[in-house]
């Protein structure tokens, strides 16, 4: 281990020390849950030492100027993430629930349903607006790109330009 990975080392466990029952507190207020508060404090910590950057990114002397407002940051976008999938789950199974039962897929294809899901929300949080809206309005509402063109009011050569940055993502992000 480094010199610059030990220091990186103390410094994140000086953060987690310091802070952690903070962030859960924060996170359960939040969340009014304080396993899910828990599980989120973990996973914040967790991005934070696992960050590609992890190495350069506290100081050396392992300070942060504002601690608490570095982990609120990151446990913020990890808690829109968790309050979106459950969103998400929640819809699902709502839709699952108003299916008569003899059509309903097995526990296995309803989780794998729901990964399924859960990874095409991410492709598209992952997307700006307009390239989302058209990629929407293309593939789960079926309109052509003139009239996607006409209800974005954008021209047609952006909606196929927004359309091949959205396939783009997709191929990408494809395993």
């Amino acid at each position: 281990m480094s010199v610059t990975q030990l220091n990186s080392s103390h410094a994140i466990e000086a953060l987690y020390v310091d802070h952690h029952v903070w962030l859960r507190g924060w996170l359960n207020r939040r969340l009014n849950n304080s396993f899910e508060a828990s599980d989120l404090a973990q996973d914040t910590f967790i991005r934070i030492m696992t960050a590609p950057t992890a190495a350069g990114l506290l100081p050396e002397h392992g300070l942060l100027r504002e601690p608490r407002a570095y982990l609120a940051t990151v446990a913020r976008r990890l808690l829109i993430n968790h309050l979106r999938r459950q969103s998400l789950e929640q819809a699902y199974l709502d839709a699952l629930a108003s299916m008569p039962e003899q059509t309903a897929p097995s526990p296995e294809q309803q989780l794998i349903l729901l990964e399924i899901l859960q990874e095409i929300d991410t492709m598209l949080a992952n997307l700006s607006c307009k390239v989302r809206a058209v990629f929407v309005l293309s593939q789960i509402e079926g309109l052509t790109y003139a009239a996607i063109a006409a209800e974005l009011n954008i021209g047609e050569r952006s909606v196929k330009r927004y359309m091949a940055q959205a396939m783009t993502e997709c191929i990408l992000l494809a395993p």
